[in-house]
């Protein structure tokens, strides 16, 4: 069990060293860049990229608006089970986030998908959504790419196809991107 344990970390320290700096720091620009414009940031996923939109969302809405004199307008599109459920069964699980954009999106807003093999199709149809109706698109992908690597204006891929240690390096982009506005007082300039 410990060489198991051991082998799990150094893995797990190679999917964190494989997040790319300058992407990150380009995320922070583009967030940096919708709250000074007051865009809307919608945010989802399925599984534990679902939990770690939720958390992504609280974190940002609470944590990093509290150090700003502006807040951040964000949403996580998995957290409303009652309108999932109602689009899934109406129409199909396929539509439960291009459904909800339909609703919410106006052009300049950002979208944020986290998928370990970025291919779910209710992320992918979120996303085309999306960039026909020109929303800024971001994906958090594993080392799989999918359909997501192709179709999103951003990528940023963390260099392994194992789920829980790519969900473990998105949440920590994630944690990023809070924490920028929340100890460093340039990033949240407007």
């Amino acid at each position: 069990m410990q060489n198991w344990i051991r082998e799990y970390v150094a893995a797990q320290k190679a999917a964190l060293d494989s997040i790319p700096v300058d992407a990150v720091a380009g995320l922070v620009e583009t967030f940096r860049q919708a709250l000074k414009e007051d865009r809307q940031i919608f945010v989802f996923g399925n599984g534990g990229s679902a939990s770690n939109a939720s958390h992504f969302i609280t974190d940002l809405g609470k944590g990093s608006s509290d150090k700003l004199t502006k807040r951040f307008r964000c949403l996580s599109l998995n957290d409303n089970v009652s309108w999932m459920t109602a689009l899934g069964n109406d129409y199909s699980y396929e539509e439960i986030y291009s459904r909800q954009l339909m609703n919410y999106g106006k052009p300049g807003d950002l979208v944020l998908v986290l998928s370990v093999s970025g291919s779910s199709p209710n992320l992918v149809r979120g996303v085309e959504w999306a960039k026909k109706n020109g929303l800024h698109t971001i994906a958090l992908v594993g080392g799989k790419r999918g359909k997501l690597a192709e179709l999103a204006d951003t990528v940023v891929v963390i260099d392994s196809t194992h789920y829980g240690r790519v969900e473990d390096a998105q949440m920590g982009i994630c944690h990023m991107l809070c924490y920028a506005f929340m100890e460093v007082p340039q990033a949240g300039a407007v």
